[in-house]
């Protein structure tokens, strides 16, 4: 059987849903067609090769990639100034959020707690 060309990647998600279905298996992306869902990971993977790979690598195996990893996401999480929450680290923000937006009083002794 001859096959026509695939025209846009939307028909390839669609026979690729299909081929999954064909042998039981779940797709671990969005639904058909949909690449947006994909993009902030791909964004985040794109990073990490450009700042963590590219600039400690070549690795000698595996567990040096693993430890260089760690100590990226420590990084990223801890560390680094993000522009859009005003140049601060995320742990730091997300900190002052928690605690200017979600107090919760502590009950007196012997008071009944609401949860």
């Amino acid at each position: 059987m001859l096959r026509q060309p695939v025209e846009s990647a939307q028909y390839t998600s669609i026979r690729y849903h299909s081929r999954l279905c064909d042998v039981g298996a779940v797709a671990s992306i969005g639904s058909v067609g949909d690449s947006y869902d994909n993009a902030l990971a791909e964004s985040l993977i794109g990073l990490y090769k450009t700042e963590c790979v590219a600039v400690d690598g070549p690795f000698r195996g595996v567990a040096d990639l693993e430890l260089a990893t760690c100590d990226w996401v420590h990084w990223f999480n801890n560390d680094r100034l993000h522009s859009a929450i005003g140049h601060a680290p995320p742990i730091e923000y997300e900190t002052g959020h928690y605690r200017h937006n979600h107090t919760h009083q502590q009950p007196l002794m012997g008071e009944p707690s609401l949860h």
